[in-house]
């Protein structure tokens, strides 16, 4: 008998995605690859249903064994569970990773009666909300752990998260990470625990954690800003928040809204630094900038505000789900793209849902906002962004998944076909270098007209990433160039020879886009350079056969 697979359609699923679903669909009638698994350097964690399917929005009673040894040692598959052996609840998770055959899974450690019990999980605080995140569309299966780690390291919690390897059933479902579920705890977001009798004076006041998402899935409920932003309840959840609260809250997050609405909207007595902590939006501005999330500011976006007598503000945070990062995205025309600022997500993508909020692009080219931006990116890449220590970050963790990730390709094949994992960890490091260089040759525009790279700066030849990178067959080049002239677009192979000369006319000033056909061509690396007179430009990028 064929194995059957699950695929859950979400709305607002991009096109790309139910297409490829649907060929998965069609292609995977396949029995699973056996893998052998014996042991593992990362944490083994196996999970028992009594074969029962792990539904959607409803969490069933499950057995869970995590073997884990300590740091630096190996575990055995059939060593003791000493790490913890009891029960859990366990359901699916995710929106669109629904539509992979490799699922994530949400789950509460709980003793016998089903209460919650709090567990020191692979070295983490003691809790009972977990994830277990499988990367599956991310073929370097890092991007969460290093957006996770940068954040921590510039002093903004980011959810714990340890590699392990996943077995459900006998079934070996391949390398995981076990994450922190973002929540007010004192080890996670540190926020004064809200009772129903808060409802005046400085108890109403905090705190509180908010989050701006697709409305789908449990824990949705939430209100609508005066400005038309959707904010859901996250804690207190929407089953404990009681009407004084919910009210204050409108009334809070209208008063913020309605600040960047000022002429003078970085007013310390009006403005918005009366409601926001902006040293954490400028850090949470940096981290979805320099990682061009394309998702961030409209989904997945967590805030948090504790009491007035503990300071007040609306802080930015915790970041989450930063694994369309570093160079991948919805889209394949967009895939490696290292230009454009992400506040300016509505400008360049306006047929995308949903919308950044209007108060992230008011607050990103906001000058004094921008300011502190610039001034907090220059501290950073003095050790934590600077290249060598992001290489030096990226390898470890490269090196340090090895083993785990050769049993992960052999269990999901399909991950690892675009191409080899070392073009991948090279690209990615390529769109590291390329993305810093774009963000300080525009900082300074951040806060002008120009700040959505739609304008050419005077003088200056602009040349954009190709996409997509890599191609097999066609990929588009945009350029802008800062005054009228002709211009001659050229290929060139890895010895310097010209291949191939894909245009040479007479263009206006502005931005262009050209798409060339690499016909005939065999696989490998290629230069392509667009002169405009005495100005000229070049960029690299990578043929596949």
């Amino acid at each position: 008998m064929l194995p059957v697979y699950k695929c859950t359609f979400r709305r607002g699923m991009p096109i790309a995605l139910l297409v490829w679903s649907l060929l998965f669909l069609t292609s995977s009638c396949l029995s699973a690859p056996k893998v052998v698994f014996t042991s593992s350097n990362w944490p083994i964690v196996i999970i028992d249903t009594g074969g029962k399917a792990i539904p959607d929005l409803t969490r069933i009673p499950a057995a869970m064994k995590v073997i884990y040894n300590g740091r630096g040692k190996r575990n055995y598959v059939s060593d003791p569970a000493n790490n913890y052996n009891g029960r859990i609840d366990i359901e699916l998770r995710g929106s669109s990773s629904m539509a992979y055959p490799k699922k994530g899974y949400r789950l509460e450690t709980v003793d016998a009666a089903g209460e919650n019990r709090n567990v020191m999980l692979m070295g983490m605080p003691r809790e009972n909300d977990w994830i277990l995140y499988g990367p599956y569309n991310d073929q370097s299966c890092i991007r969460n752990n290093l957006a996770y780690g940068l954040s921590r390291d510039m002093g903004r919690y980011a959810p714990r998260a340890v590699f392990c390897e996943l077995v459900i059933n006998g079934d070996y479902r391949g390398l995981y990470v076990m994450l922190e579920k973002i929540k007010e705890d004192k080890n996670r977001v540190s926020v004064t625990e809200m009772k129903p009798s808060d409802i005046s004076g400085d108890a109403v006041t905090g705190g509180y954690v908010i989050k701006i998402d697709k409305m789908e899935g449990e824990n949705v409920d939430g209100w609508w800003s005066r400005r038309g932003i959707y904010y859901q309840y996250q804690e207190p959840k929407q089953d404990d928040i009681v009407p004084e609260q919910k009210v204050y809250l409108r009334d809070f997050i209208d008063a913020f809204e309605s600040s960047l609405l000022i002429s003078n909207p970085s007013d310390s007595a009006q403005g918005y630094p009366k409601y926001i902590d902006t040293p954490s939006f400028v850090d949470h501005f940096i981290l979805s900038e320099f990682c061009k999330n394309i998702d961030a500011y409209r989904i997945s976006t967590f805030m948090h505000k504790d009491r007035d007598s503990k300071g007040g503000k609306l802080k930015a945070g915790p970041i989450w789900d930063f694994d369309r990062t570093f160079g991948m995205t919805w889209y394949a025309e967009d895939t490696y793209r290292y230009d454009e600022w992400e506040i300016d997500h509505n400008r360049y993508k306006p047929e995308d849902t949903p919308k950044v909020p209007y108060f992230w692009e008011r607050l990103g080219h906001d000058r004094a906002f921008s300011r502190l931006v610039k001034a907090r990116w220059g501290e950073l890449r003095l050790g934590l962004l600077r290249e060598d220590s992001l290489f030096k970050r990226i390898d470890l963790l490269v090196d340090s998944t090895a083993e785990a990730r050769g049993r992960n390709f052999q269990r999901w094949p399909e991950t690892a076909e675009a191409h080899s994992y070392e073009i991948e960890i090279q690209l990615l490091k390529e769109w590291i270098s390329n993305r810093i260089g774009w963000i300080e040759s525009h900082l300074d525009l951040l806060a002008s007209a120009d700040a959505a790279g739609g304008t050419p700066l005077p003088g200056k030849l602009q040349l954009y990433p190709n996409y997509p990178n890599p191609f097999n067959a066609g990929t588009v080049i945009r350029f802008s160039l800062p005054a009228a002239g002709t211009v001659r677009l050229s290929v060139h192979n890895v010895t310097g020879a010209s291949v191939a000369t894909a245009a040479e006319r007479y263009l206006p000033q502005g931005q262009h886009t050209w798409r060339w056909e690499a016909a005939g061509l065999p696989g490998g690396v290629y230069w392509y350079r667009v002169q405009a007179g005495s100005l000229c430009a070049s960029g690299k990028m990578l043929l596949l056969r």
